[in-house]
This record gives C-alpha cells, sequence and structure tokens, in this order.
C-alpha cells in the first residue's frame, strides 16, 4: 500500500534547548530512523544562524552533513533558507513538486537559521 502524499511540511527542529552540535545531530538521526509513515520526504530543519552572526557551529555542522548526504544520493535536494525564495531555482523546483510548500511562512524571508530538505521516500538508505 503506497504512502499517502505529504500534505504538510514537517519541521525539525534541532535549535530546541541549546543542544550541542553531537545532541542536534543525533536529534537529526533519530527523526529520520523513527518511521513517518504518511508524512513524506520534504522536511524543514531548523538549526538557528547562531549567536555570533557569523553562523553557528549546528548550521554549519547540518548543512556539511546534508551537502554530503546529498553527493552520496541519500538527499535528494537541498535548499538553504537564505535562497529559500520564489526566484530560486530549487526552491521553484520543490514548490512545483510539493504545492504546501508555497505556504510556507519562511518562504522569500531569507531565514538563515534553516534548511529544506528533500528526502527520498525511504530514509533506510541514509544509515546504510
Amino acid at each position: 500500500m503506497a504512502a499517502a502524499p505529504q500534505t504538510k511540511l514537517i519541521v525539525l527542529n534541532l535549535k530546541a534547548g541549546m543542544p550541542t552540535v553531537e545532541q542536534a545531530k543525533r536529534r537529526l538521526l533519530e527523526s529520520l530512523y523513527a518511521p513517518r509513515g504518511a508524512s513524506g520526504p520534504v522536511v524543514k530543519i531548523i538549526h538557528g544562524y547562531g549567536s555570533t552572526g557569523t553562523g553557528g557551529a549546528i548550521r554549519s555542522a547540518i548543512r556539511e552533513l546534508m551537502a554530503q548526504w546529498q553527493r552520496e544520493g541519500k538527499v535528494l535536494k537541498v535548499v538553504a533558507g537564505e535562497n529559500w525564495s520564489i526566484f530560486d531555482a530549487g526552491s521553484q523546483d520543490l514548490r512545483q513538486r510539493y504545492t504546501f510548500l508555497g505556504k510556507d511562512e519562511d518562504l522569500d524571508r531569507g531565514n538563515a537559521g534553516m534548511t529544506l530538505v528533500e528526502f527520498p521516500s525511504d530514509t533506510s538508505r541514509i544509515f546504510r
């Protein structure tokens, strides 16, 4: 039986509780490992921007991990929050395939404290 299509954006807040980088990465992996059922493949990862004004350690670590996973084929698409715009080609592609993303409150806000990620529907390959 096929899963129902995703109809709303899943938000994963990694910065809640001021975790260390390792705690945030573990939270990400635990969330992906949990069965998502019909929740779908698009996730907004809230990692924060960092208090220094130059980007925080969690943001850098999560974005580096997502870039690595994309190179390895574990992630289909990554759109940085500052690029999440109606004018960005990657954003347009996601919004065309997942129409509910057009209602996202961060669209066109340049929010560098988050990243949108499209995962394959079967996240088990992340752990191979």
